[in-house]
């Protein structure tokens, strides 16, 4: 004895073939695939030219060992540190703190630092700073647009400068807006290199760019002369690298409305995210709203379809009623019923279908034609919707009655 198979389920009009899958979703997978590969490509790309950036122990192209053994070999310690407290509790009059990327640095961190650093007689070299960590780390010093980084000759009376002649300096430039200060190494009229002088509070070294003290660039030009030179004016190197895991980067709380936070130079915390990520998230939303013009465009005029199944009218009535009574929505269920007799009716007693359902024009004519028996023609056509089911029942046989009436009279 065989057992029988069940038959399959027929395939209609409206059934989505595999073939049409994709052919609807190969041109976003095709676009998923190809970011995937480029950030992969991307990925591959920079992770060996950006490991180990400024780091002191890294060999890589990019690192700076090199300066770190030559400031070794002249009795300079070095020291890495990648904690706020750790920099900070190694300040000192004997002391260089050089801050590898400042604008990493929250701005509860950039506070903190610029208190430890004020009360003491020590260096502190800052990297690259930008508009926004610069105003923290040196108030009065404004940070202006970067430019190449070529070599170029010191152009000023410091010693550390002028003994060490060309170097390869750019980026970043500063204006020290009348301060006691050294300028030097010029780029469009601005200097890349900036000393303010402290003498109740040390020096800040401002570098608009740290290309001299990558292991690739060390052997060009006078670059390890100035580097050797404003690293190693003091016994000991704090090396400090930012690092985004470091506690303190979320800081205390900030007290006080937005308004004051803005107000004394605290950032909001969208100026706390890494620009790249806010580049990233922008992207994607554009992405997101190619995908969906994508997706919505037409692809000509509507085509009119068959069913597969003929259904009676009387029972798409019953399913919405039984819809309707399912959600107890008698609000819904009377409207239908009222907006349905009053457009039978505007016909009937020469009202058109665009002031059917306009009071002060229906009401009139339907009471030429009807009696006083159906009470408040308003409440009736127009009123509000029955709290139970037996009111609603009892609203649809008064308007079936009213109708009756219009038509025979």
């Amino acid at each position: 004895m065989t057992a029988e198979t069940a038959p399959s389920a027929p395939s209609t009009s409206t059934s989505v073939t595999p073939h049409q899958v994709w052919l609807r979703t190969r041109g976003l997978l095709l676009a998923v695939l190809l970011l995937v590969v480029a950030a992969i490509a991307l990925a591959a790309t920079r992770s060996g030219d950006q490991h180990g950036r400024l780091d002191p122990r890294s060999a890589d192209r990019y690192g700076s060992r090199a300066i770190a053994e030559l400031l070794k070999a002249n009795g300079i310690s070095v020291r890495v540190v990648t904690t706020l407290r750790d920099a900070t509790s190694a300040t000192g009059p004997d002391t260089t703190l050089l801050v590898a990327t400042p604008g990493l640095l929250t701005p509860h961190q950039q506070n903190t630092l610029r208190t430890a650093t004020a009360g003491t007689a020590g260096r502190t070299v800052l990297l690259g700073a930008d508009p926004t960590s610069v105003s923290r780390l040196a108030p009065g010093v404004q940070a202006k647009t970067p430019t190449s980084v070529v070599a170029r000759p010191p152009d000023c009376l410091l010693p550390a400068a002028r003994r060490a002649g060309s170097v390869e300096t750019g980026g970043v430039r500063y204006d020290a807006n009348g301060l006691d200060a050294i300028a030097c190494y010029p780029a469009a009229g601005l200097p890349s290199v900036l000393l303010l002088r402290q003498p109740t509070a040390g020096d800040t070294v401002l570098l608009g760019s740290a290309d001299f003290l990558y292991n690739e660039h060390l052997d060009r030009q006078g670059n390890a002369s100035l580097a050797l030179q404003l690293l190693g004016s003091r016994p000991h190197l704090i090396w400090y690298l930012p690092s985004p895991t470091d506690p303190s980067a979320t800081g205390p709380a900030d007290d006080g409305s937005a308004e004051n936070n803005t107000a004394n130079g605290e950032s909001s915390f969208i100026d706390l995210i890494p620009s790249g990520w806010l580049w990233g998230t922008l992207q994607l939303a554009l992405a997101a709203v190619l995908a969906a013009v994508w997706r919505a465009r037409r692809l000509g005029p509507l085509v009119a379809e068959r069913l597969p199944v003929a259904i009676r009218a009387s029972e798409s009535t019953e399913g919405r009623a039984r819809l309707n009574r399912k959600a107890n929505a008698r609000d819904r269920a009377a409207a239908s019923l009222r907006h349905a007799t009053r457009t039978r009716m505007a016909s009937l007693v020469g009202v058109s279908p665009r002031e059917a359902h306009l009071p002060a024009v229906l009401l009139p004519a339907l009471s030429a034609r009807t009696g006083p028996a159906h009470g408040d023609l308003n409440v009736l056509l127009f009123g509000p919707a029955p709290s139970e089911d037996s009111a609603l029942v009892l609203l649809a046989d008064r308007l079936d009655s009213l109708e009756r009436e219009v038509r025979t009279s």
